[in-house]
């Protein structure tokens, strides 16, 4: 589908984040008309840095905003939308629950409200392993209940049962994407493992582990996501049966979040730097990862890059953008802050 996306208006929400700015560039590169609502402008986001702001339309508003929503939708005729939007952190998520479900929970409904009465064809919205809640089984399947427990997985579990409700009630396109914790260059959310872990052994220090190092996780190189992201969409036009599905896209290789930190300080020949095990975390499950059988199934769908490729490019992101203006002054304002 190389000409899928050629001249095709496009809205992106959260496209300032990690997989907003990978996703939003793909597009750019395919001939996309895109369109970015923001809340927020980072400066030292890649969005900014790498000048993908320089090549879409930018709408500055909030998720809260619905006039605002249906008025960009209308305004640039959007066809496809891809709704990333979230308050994307655990820890934040636990100390604001409240912020954390207007952002997450009403956002979307705003958001699908105005996609109802915009002719949007193809929406493809951000959902999370973490809306399957506590496993009664690994991995998790599409069909396990939404049963999310904390703050941030129950948002995420009603997200999905809204987008359900959206598809099934009003026959409006809507798919949802799980995937397994996203990194790459671009996340600037230092207190996730992979950003935290590489900083701190850039710097020579040793890596805190909140937990005790036993949690098991499944990751996916953005990268990866974003081509997933792409691909169910473009499969949408043509496949009016996938409206309601739900998709997991992970890497399938869960391990041990001890055992990843080993792994990458191996990349970076930092093995000296032995880890510090806190053992503080709280209100977080301790084993989640899935299964993609169903994306390689339904979609044909299977990451190019994988977990050591994507690695090995993700760290060399990260030390181009510490040797970088951008990445010094970013360091010198956390440490004021």
């Amino acid at each position: 589908m190389t000409d899928f996306w050629r001249e095709k208006p496009v809205l992106v929400t959260g496209g300032t984040g990690l997989l907003g700015s990978w996703l939003t560039e793909a597009l750019v590169e395919r001939g996309a008309q895109v369109v970015v609502l923001m809340r927020d402008r980072v400066p030292y986001s890649r969005f900014i840095s790498a000048g993908i702001i320089d090549r879409v339309i930018t709408v500055d508003g909030s998720l809260q905003d619905q006039g605002l929503l249906r008025r960009t939708l209308c305004e640039y005729s959007v066809e496809t939308l891809f709704h990333l939007a979230a308050q994307p952190l655990v820890g934040v998520a636990k100390l604001d629950p409240v912020g954390t479900l207007e952002a997450n929970v009403q956002g979307t409904w705003n958001l699908l409200e105005a996609a109802r009465h915009s002719g949007v064809r193809q929406i493809v919205v951000a959902s999370s392993d973490k809306a399957y809640g506590p496993p009664k089984q690994l991995p998790y399947l599409e069909d396990h209940p939404l049963e999310g427990k904390y703050p941030y997985d129950v948002s995420k579990s009603c997200v999905d049962l809204i987008c359900g409700m959206y598809a099934v009630t009003y026959g409006l396109p809507v798919a949802v994407t799980r995937c397994g914790n996203l990194f790459g260059g671009g996340d600037l959310n230092f207190s996730r493992t992979i950003p935290g872990l590489i900083r701190s052994t850039l710097r020579g220090e040793r890596f805190v582990i909140r937990s005790d190092g036993r949690y098991v996780r499944d990751f996916l190189y953005v990268r990866d996501a974003a081509e997933a992201y792409l691909r169910l969409a473009e499969l949408m036009a043509s496949r009016p049966e996938l409206t309601g599905e739900a998709f997991n896209f992970s890497l399938e290789a869960p391990m041990t979040v001890l055992a990843l930190v080993e792994k990458i300080l191996g990349m970076m020949q930092r093995r000296d730097l032995e880890p510090v095990i806190q053992n503080t975390a709280t209100a977080e499950i301790r084993e989640q990862y899935l299964s993609a059988e169903k994306a390689r199934r339904v979609l044909g769908w299977s990451p190019i890059y994988g977990l050591d490729r994507g690695l090995h490019e993700t760290i060399a992101w990260y030390r181009e953008f510490f040797r970088s203006a951008a990445g010094e002054t970013a360091l010198m304002t956390e440490a004021v802050a």
